[in-house]
């Protein structure tokens, strides 16, 4: 495999719609303030909004290259694996390769960042500095966060509350009178944050049986085959089960084609971890949650324009 192809499979293209999601959530938000008028200082400004989208895609894209480096030093990446090929454990490239091209995409995500610092100052730094970290810390570390069953935690905190509320700081910074706008905020990025767990979800009930057997501890392993399987449903269904306190910051939210598209995808997706054996054929869920993610999201902007 040549190395282009390896870079392009280390980064797990079905997993980025994760970062993006969450930026443009946050910029949702921003956006649907400004066309009320309330908040005449709000304006979303597209360029902010488009480097925040690429260092929030750096940073997820070093934590993969982290991951796909640091389990194969563990032993974590076994002959046994069900998931897509990793680049280390195959032998496709180094780990120490593979690490160097975390810590590329992390300084690419901190370059991209330089224009959010010099909008909103050190407050960013507060918020990026602990979420590069983290990339690391996943996988790696003395207390790795994935080894430990904190895996969702870490997605629903960092690409789901701290990425939204993150992207609307961003946008606008703080005041006082803002707060019901990152109250709504805080509720799409528990919505973003729960979709994106049901793809750390999949993963790790594919992965179940090799990882309990090479001390992963992923929350698939500590809770069993099937209430892992009820917990991707519940990541699932609650967003869908909250949307009435989204329609409270978004209340032009309503009916459209999306979201019959984001039901049938979702309905599928339900259907299938009730049938689906963990194993190859769970990599399909991996496509199916990315989609339905970028369609619930879809349908909240086409609802609230």
């Amino acid at each position: 495999m040549n190395k282009i192809k390896s870079i392009i499979l280390a980064a797990r293209p079905k997993t980025l719609p994760a970062g993006i999601v969450a930026v443009w959530a946050g910029c949702l938000i921003v956006h649907k303030f400004q066309q009320t008028g309330a908040f005449p200082t709000v304006q979303l400004n597209w360029w902010l909004a488009i480097f925040t989208v690429l260092s929030a895609m750096c940073i997820q894209i070093a934590c993969n290259f982290f991951n796909d480096s640091l389990d194969a030093d563990k032993h974590a990446d076994t002959p046994r694996r069900q998931g897509p090929r990793r680049i280390t454990a195959s032998g496709d490239m180094s780990s120490r390769a593979v690490k160097i091209w975390g810590c590329l995409f992390l300084a690419a995500a901190a370059g991209f960042a330089l224009p959010l610092i010099a909008a909103q100052g050190w407050p960013i730094l507060a918020i990026g500095i602990p979420s590069m970290l983290c990339a690391y810390c996943y996988t790696g570390g003395p207390w790795p966060l994935a080894y430990k069953g904190l895996g969702e935690l870490f997605v629903l905190f960092f690409f789901g509350i701290v990425a939204v509320c993150g992207t609307v700081f961003v946008q606008i910074g703080w005041q006082p009178g803002y707060l019901p706008i990152y109250a709504g905020a805080f509720i799409l990025g528990i919505q973003c944050g729960l979709l994106s767990c049901l793809l750390i979800e999949v993963n790790n009930i594919r992965d179940r049986v090799e990882d309990s057997g090479t001390g992963k501890r992923t929350l698939a392993v500590r809770l069993g085959d099937k209430r892992a399987r009820g917990l991707a449903m519940a990541f699932l269904v609650a967003p869908y089960a909250t949307l009435k306190q989204t329609a409270f910051f978004l209340p032009d939210v309503g009916w459209n084609l999306c979201w019959l598209a984001a039901i049938i995808v979702g309905g599928t997706i339900m259907l299938k971890l009730t049938r689906t054996p963990a194993n190859k054929k769970m990599n399909i869920l991996l496509g199916l949650a990315s989609l339905h993610l970028i369609l619930f999201l879809l349908a909240l902007t086409l609802g609230a324009r």
